[in-house]
Order: structure tokens, then sequence, then C-alpha cells
């Protein structure tokens, strides 16, 4: 056995996974992503503009597309301040400084050559142009006497052949290294059957069988293994479309020198002739590619031709990442990303980034957590709301509690609190089994059943033997939340706790609480009853106007609908009313507040207090006007005042739904006291009554 795990541990073999996305990468965080697209939707953005945000920004470890599209500038801007575009030239400079050198030497220790014709030759060596081009032609018919200058001067020759191949079929340089004569006619063949190919290709002439042949004759020269004419062509057109570039970001110098020296590529002007009839056939074929762009490049590592196009190909994809990245087009997505190119320009790593990002998307979308309407633009699905609702209350019951973990609001009154009383089942009731009297009451009915040895029988449990625990009854409630949509609500940053509030309420309601009835109002110069999604998605507007009597006046409509109810009233606002309805419905606004407008809204909140309406305010601001007007309101009411912090809104208007669910017992009614919500979550709730 421990020689079969030594051979298996041997034949054990480890890389990376390339198949596909990590199968052992941690999944994507749905909740943080919801968490913090709710958060920009309740602050006026649209779910696909909130959607847009949380992928450019990313998570707390998830890195987002404005990080990659920094990586991307940083590698762009790197690869121009790193780089000039003389270095083929200082090739060729120092390639022919050797070979002037080493011809000197031979000529000043060679005894046995004529005098003259050593100061012939040493006189053609002085007179070189300062141009490496001009200098190159010069000796191009010079008789060197040095087999090593000679081999140097031949260097310049294929130098330059590699380098203009190199330009156009990436790898070139180094494949021809040292490359023959049979090389060269190779290479030669190559172009001609080439441009015969793109020819028919430009005229409509070409066949299948033609593209195959020639794959099959040259396929050697393209390593990308293309599949197509239109592949092959495609291949072609984008590195000689960077090679044209780097030649546009040349100065003029440079290429005059280039195009004087390469008529001595490999010897012979045949190749550069077969190479600008192959630029010509893709600049017709591909007129699409950019043909015209430059860069500066200043740094002080100089390119030769071959890397220049690489790197001009480079910033070529680096600046389509950058646009795909930006996703600011028309009809963008992630599964645009070319991770490819991505893999290539920055490494693995930011692959990863991408792929989860893609990952993520693909995840709210299936999920069911976003939708897109009738009028194709994305929303917030209802499940998404109830996913966001979950995550706020939660919040709101580990403020309520002082402490992680120590009050679950999925308790709170889910089945009534119990008396300690129990009582048979009865078909419908959903409170949980007392265990210890309902398997007494089986053994009871069976004692009688035991056999005569005294050994007892199987014990098994019938319908009537069940007892279930009793709990308190509780009143079914009939909620009205108000809560004001003026402008000063967004102007002073409490636009979205108050939405923040409204889901937590209306998620612990409907989902813990069926049986209550809850109705949200929200009022800014006139009030408007609004299901949950239109207030979460409603935006800020200029609205002057608080016109909390149109609110009491829907919400006393909802209570009359609802007459074996307990009302309960919450009203969340930051201003006094400056607007009401006049008798013919119109809006009726003045600041600072009309009196008339100030009896109206007293008026019909003393019409709640008649229907039995337990009332709790909650101001928001310090401003002293609205802290005496509320206070007036609340002593009228018998009801309560709470001033919040604005972080701890929601858990306030939770805790005094709950308190109100007690009745007046519990104290949530007793003109403003504090002692139930300090019964039922500790005395620190005090601390937000006046």
């Amino acid at each position: 056995m421990a020689r079969a795990n030594r051979r298996l541990t041997h034949d054990a073999r480890y890389g990376k996974y390339v198949d596909g996305p990590d199968p052992l990468a941690p999944p994507v965080d749905l909740a943080e992503a919801l968490e913090a697209i709710g958060e920009d939707v309740m602050a006026g953005s649209s779910p696909e503009r909130a959607l847009n945000e949380f992928l450019r920004r990313g998570g707390a470890n998830q890195a987002g597309l404005d990080d990659l599209a920094r990586r991307v500038a940083e590698r762009r801007r790197e690869l121009a301040q790193k780089h000039n575009l003389d270095g083929t030239l200082q090739q060729i400079r120092e390639l022919l400084d050797k070979a002037v050198l080493a011809e000197r030497k031979q000529l000043a220790r060679d005894a046995s050559m004529d005098d003259g014709d050593r100061a012939l030759a040493e006189m053609q060596l002085d007179a070189l142009p300062p141009s490496p081009a001009a200098a190159v032609s010069e000796l191009s018919d010079y008789q060197w006497h040095s087999s090593e200058a000679r081999a140097e001067f031949e260097k310049i020759k294929d130098l330059l052949g590699r380098e203009m191949l190199d330009q156009r079929f990436a790898g070139m340089k180094k494949a021809l290294e040292n490359a023959t004569e049979a090389d060269r006619e190779a290479i030669n063949a190559m172009l001609a059957d080439l441009n015969e190919l793109l020819d028919a290709h430009k005229r409509g002439e070409d066949t299948p069988e033609q593209f195959d042949d020639f794959m099959a004759k040259h396929g050697e020269f393209f390593p990308e293994n293309p599949g197509t004419v239109d592949e092959l062509i495609d291949a072609l057109a984008e590195r000689a479309a960077a090679a044209q570039r780097m030649r546009n970001s040349m100065t003029q110098e440079q290429r005059d020198e280039l195009d004087a020296l390469a008529q001595q590529a490999f010897g012979s002007p045949e190749l550069m002739q077969s190479l600008a009839q192959l630029d010509d056939n893709l600049q017709s074929l591909r007129p699409g590619e950019n043909w015209s762009g430059s860069e500066r490049m200043n740094g002080e590592q100089g390119l030769g031709l071959g890397d220049g196009t690489g790197v001009f190909q480079s910033i070529a994809d680096l600046d389509e990442l950058s646009e795909q990245l930006s996703q600011s087009y028309n009809g963008s997505q992630l599964d645009d990303l070319d991770l490819d190119k991505l893999s290539r320009q920055l490494g693995d790593e930011a692959t990863m980034d991408a792929r989860a990002l893609q990952q993520l998307e693909k995840a709210l979308r299936d999920s069911g957590t976003l939708k897109r309407g009738t009028d194709g633009k994305l929303k917030l699905s209802p499940k998404a709301m109830r996913q966001l609702g979950k995550a706020l209350l939660r919040d709101v019951a580990d403020r309520m509690s002082g402490r992680q973990g120590n009050r679950d609001l999925r308790q709170a009154g889910a089945a009534g609190d119990r008396s300690g009383a129990t009582r048979e089942w009865a078909f419908g009731d959903t409170e949980p089994w007392d265990v210890t009297r309902t398997i007494t009451n089986a053994l009871t009915r069976t004692a009688g059943e035991r056999g005569p040895s005294g050994s007892s029988s199987t014990v098994r449990i019938e319908v009537g033997d069940v007892e279930v625990q009793e709990t308190e009854a509780r009143t079914q409630a009939c909620v009205a939340l108000l809560v004001d949509t003026s402008f000063s609500m967004a102007m002073d940053g409490r636009w979205v706790p108050m939405k923040r509030t409204a889901l937590a309420l209306h998620t612990l309601i409907t989902s813990r609480f069926r049986g209550d009835d809850l109705q949200l109002i929200g009022f800014g110069r006139h009030a408007e009853v609004m299901d949950i999604e239109q207030l979460t998605g409603l935006d800020a507007m200029w609205d002057k106007g608080t016109n909390l009597h149109h609110a009491l006046l829907l919400a006393n409509r909802h209570f009359r609908k609802h007459p074996n109810a307990q009302p309960v009233l919450l009203i969340v606002t930051d201003g006094e009313p400056t607007s009401h309805l006049e008798p013919n419905g119109e809006v009726y606004f003045n600041y600072p507040p009309d009196p008339v407008t100030v009896a109206y809204s007293v008026r019909e909140l003393d019409n709640s207090t008649r229907l039995g309406a337990q009332t709790t305010f909650f101001r928001l601001g310090d401003d002293p006007g609205l802290a005496r007007f509320i206070d007036s309101m609340a002593r009228r009411a018998g009801g309560m005042v709470v001033a919040p912090e604005l972080d701890d809104l929601g858990a306030a208007v939770v805790s005094s739904y709950l308190g109100s669910r007690r009745g007046p017992a519990g104290g949530s009614g007793s003109g403003g006291g504090t002692s139930g919500f300090d019964e039922m979550f500790g005395r620190g709730w005090g601390r937000w009554a006046d």
C-alpha cells in the first residue's frame, strides 16, 4: 500500500486550470452586489445604471472595470514611454561601425598590400557619409579586404530583410536567422503566391481549394493556422496596420533612412516590391483597420521594426480593451471583453478578475435579481426586493439588539407569545406541539393495551393525542407609514435612509406579520399611495410643499377600510406642513406655514386619533420650529416623538411598529413615554425620545 501511495504521488501532475473558470474559485457575492445596486436605485439611479456602476466599482474583494481600465492605461503608458523607434537604425550603425573598424585594422596590418590600394581604401572609408543608408549604399560595391568586416556588413542586409519580414509576419526575424539562399527563395515564393491569392480574393475569383493549396505549401509561415482566407487576411492586416502606424510615428529622417536601406534587404529589391504589393492588397481588403494612427515614442529602449510592430499591436489591443472596458458604446456588454487579449497584455490575474465580473453580471440576470421590463429597461425583480429587504431587516435587527445575533426578527411575534397553557390541536393550528403532553396522552390512551407479561406495546400517536402550546392573542394591525418626499429630504441626505426604512418595514410585515395591512404614503406638494417598488425607485424632485394634511387623509381612509384592526400611524418628516388640499381638490402652498394649513393638518390628525390610531412622529433634523410643531402634534394625539440619527431611522420605525402591536398596555400610546421600547429592546431606546 505504501508503495502504491508513493507511486500515486510520483505520477501526480499539477498545472494551471485552463478550461474555463476556475472550479475552486470562490462564488461571486450576489448579496454584496444586490445591496450596492439597491442603494444606488434608492438614491435615484436606474437599475441599469446601478448595475453598471457596481461593475465599474467592483466589490470589497472584487476588482471592477475601472481598476482593469486603470491597469490597461498604465500598461499603454509604459509601452509608449519606455521605447523609441530608432532600434533598427541603431543596430545598423553598430554593425556598420564594426565592419569599418575591422576593415581599418586589416588595412593597417596587411604589410603585403600595395600602399596605393591601402590609401585609396582608407580614403573611401574616411569619406563615408554620416547617414547609415548612404554609407551602406556606398559600401555595397566596396571590395572588402577583411573577411570579418565583410561578414558584419552582410549582417546588415540580412538584418534588414528579417526585420522587414518580421513586420508583416511575427516571429520571422528569429526564424530566418542564419537563413540560406534556399530560405530566401522560399520566402519570395510564398510572397508571390500570397499576393496572387489576395488578388484573386479582391476580384472574387478565389476558391477554397486555392486557399487550401496555399496553406499546404506555405503553412509553416503562419503559426496562427487560419482556417479561411478571411482569417488569414485579418491576421495579416492587423499586423500590417501596426507596421504602418509605426512608420507614421517615425520622423521623416527615420523614414527616409529606412526606405533607402530597405533596398539592400537580402541584397535585392525584389523583397520590398513583394511587401509593397502585399501592403496594397491588405489596405484594399481591410480599409477599416487603423492605417493612419501614430504614437509619440520617446523612451530610451530602441525598438527594431519587428518588435516595434509588436508593440504597436499591443497598443492597439490595449486601446480596444479600453473601449470594451468603458462599456460606453451602444449594445455594450461584458461578454464583449476579449479575455485572450486581456491575458496577453495584463496576465492571468486580470483575466480572472474580468471573468469574475462576467459571471457576476450573468448571475444577477439569470438568478432573477434583475429583469427587463416591457419598456426594455432593467428593473429590480420582486425577488431582489425581498432579498434587499431581508438584508435591511437584518441590519435593523442588529441595531435593535445592540449586538450581532442577539435578536432575530424572524421570531418576533411570528406565532404570538407563549402563555404556558396547552390545548388540543385543531385543524388550521400553526402553534408548536407540546411534545410531553402529546406523548403522555398517547401513553394514557394505550395503557390498557399492555400485554400480560407487563411489556409495553408500541405507542402510536393519534390526532386526538396532540396538544399545542397556546399563545397570547395578537391584534391585527392596520399600518400607515407616511414618508416625507419633499426636496429637502433629498437635499439633506435623508432620501436613501427613508427608502431603506420603508423597505425594511414592508419586508417585516409581508414576511412575518402577513395579517397586518401596510400602506405606504409619500407626501410632498401632494400625497400619493405608493407600492414599495414605486417608492424605492422614486427620483428626488424639486417639489415645494409638505402636504401632511393630504397624507393623513389617505391614512385615515386606509384605517376606515379595516375597522377591526388596530390603526398604527408612523410619520417620517423633516419639515412643517406647508401645503394642504382645498375643498375643490387644488393644492394650496405657502411658506412659512399658513395657519390654515396647520389647522387642516391638526384636524385630520384628530380624525386619526378618534379612529384609535397609535401615532409616532419621527423627526429628522434639528429645526426648532419643526420640533415645537411635532411635539405639540404628538401631545394632541397622545403619541410619541422619536428623533433618530439617520442610520437608526429604520430600527426606530420597526421598533415603534412592533411596540404598537402590543396595544396601549405596552406603553406606545401613553403620551410619548418610552417604557414599551425599553421593556422590549433595552434602555438605549430612551435616547431617541423627546
